[in-house]
C-alpha cells in the first residue's frame, strides 16, 4: 500500500473509532470492483467477498440487539425493525455520516458519474467495513462497534423507520387480498454501463400492474411495489 493511501485511510480509522490490526483489510474493504478492473496491481482485490460476509455479520449482530431491546417483540416486528435497518436507505446515510465515500477507490467511469455519493455503493461498502472488522478481530470487536453505531439510532427507527419495505407491504398485502404473491420483471435498462437506469414491473394476477424505476433492479423493484401500493390504497377510497 503506497504512504499517502495509508496515511488518508488512517484518517477514516480515527472516524470510525476503530484501529485494525491488518489495515489491508479495511483497503479491500473501499475498494470497488471498477477500480480492480481499471488497475491490474499486483494483489488488489474488490470488496464484494466482503461485502457478502458483513450482510451476514450486520444481520446477526442486529439482531441480537433488538432481541434484547425489545423482550415483548413478536418475531414478525423484529423482522420489519430489523428491515428497516439494514437496507440500502438507511446504511448509506451511516456510510454518509462517517464520509466514507472520500475514501473508497472506484474506477474513472464509476467515479465521474457519482459513485461516491451512490447509495447503492455507500451500502456495500459500509458492509464491507463491518466484515473487515469481523476478520481482524471478531464477534465481540464488531458487535461492540456496530452496538455504538446503531443503538442511538434504534430508538428512533424503531419508532419512525427511515426506509420502508415496500416488497414485503406489498407481498404482505396481496397474499391477504388476492391469495397470490407479487412477480417483478426486467422492463428496460437505460444508459451506460457505469450509470444504468432499469425499469422493473410488477404485477398480481389481473389485479395489479405497475412499474418503477432505479439506478439498481432492487431500487427499481422498490419503487414499483411503492407504486403498486399506492394505486391499492386509492382503489379503496
Amino acid at each position: 500500500m503506497h504512504e499517502d493511501r495509508l496515511k488518508k485511510i488512517k484518517c477514516l480509522e480515527e472516524l470510525l473509532s476503530y484501529e485494525f490490526r491488518d489495515i489491508d483489510l479495511l483497503d479491500t474493504a473501499l475498494t470497488h470492483r471498477s477500480y480492480v478492473n481499471e488497475n491490474q496491481e499486483p494483489g488488489c482485490k474488490d470488496n464484494e467477498r466482503l461485502e457478502f460476509l458483513g450482510d451476514a455479520v450486520l444481520q446477526l449482530c442486529i439482531s441480537d440487539i433488538l432481541v434484547k431491546q425489545f423482550p415483548d417483540y413478536t418475531e414478525g416486528q423484529l423482522s420489519k425493525l430489523r428491515a428497516s435497518m439494514v437496507n440500502e436507505q438507511p446504511l448509506a446515510k451511516v456510510a454518509l455520516d462517517f464520509h466514507i465515500g472520500d475514501f473508497m477507490l472506484l474506477g474513472k467511469g464509476e467515479e465521474a458519474s457519482g459513485g461516491k455519493a451512490k447509495n447503492s455503493i455507500l451500502a456495500d461498502t459500509f458492509e464491507a467495513i463491518i466484515a473487515a472488522i469481523y476478520l481482524d478481530r471478531g464477534y465481540e470487536k464488531v458487535f461492540s462497534f456496530i452496538n455504538n453505531i446503531f443503538r442511538p439510532r434504534i430508538a428512533k427507527w424503531g419508532k419512525e423507520p427511515i426506509y420502508r419495505d415496500y416488497k414485503s407491504l406489498l407481498q404482505e398485502l396481496c397474499q391477504s387480498r388476492f391469495k397470490t404473491i407479487p412477480k417483478y420483471e426486467l422492463i428496460a435498462e437505460f444508459g451506460p454501463d457505469h450509470d444504468k437506469t432499469f425499469q422493473i414491473g410488477v404485477s398480481a394476477g389481473s389485479m395489479i400492474s405497475e412499474t418503477g424505476l432505479g439506478k439498481n433492479k432492487k431500487e427499481a423493484e422498490q419503487e414499483a411495489a411503492r407504486e403498486a401500493l399506492e394505486k391499492m390504497e386509492e382503489a379503496k377510497s
